[in-house]
């Protein structure tokens, strides 16, 4: 049997650090949070979903950011999302070109790596 999707991506956060998860992936990111299903909220953490796109935050005890493993996410309009989160004063970090996209890193406010990207030939 094939794969053929992600469902979602989890990412690890802190104990105690949902508000923080909140102000950066729904506010800043605009990805709305969902309520996780009671069996779950028990263990904290937050889920940020828009359509396909589901971006999970689970709490781990012994918390360690993924600082070169990360999630690549696809933007539309990208350029202003950058200078949203500048004068946020979240740190952006350019790279290497990579043909067909303009790309930046950022930090979620865990230190998790997040690279964002937007194609540039329209396709997406």
């Amino acid at each position: 049997m094939p794969i053929v999707s992600i469902d979602h991506v989890q990412l690890a956060m802190p104990t105690g650090k949902e508000p923080e998860a909140k102000a950066f992936y729904e506010d800043l990111l605009g990805i709305p949070e969902v309520q996780k299903p009671p069996n779950l909220a028990k263990r904290g953490g937050a889920w940020f979903e828009k359509g396909k796109l589901k971006v999970h935050l689970g709490v781990e005890a012994d918390f360690r950011p993924a600082r070169k493993a990360h999630p690549a996410l696809i933007v539309e309009g990208l350029p202003a999302l950058v200078a949203r989160l500048r004068e946020s004063g979240v740190s952006i970090v350019d790279d290497d070109p990579l043909p067909g996209y303009f790309r930046v890193y950022v930090s979620d406010p865990f230190g998790n790596r997040i690279e964002l990207m937007e194609p540039t030939d329209g396709k997406q």
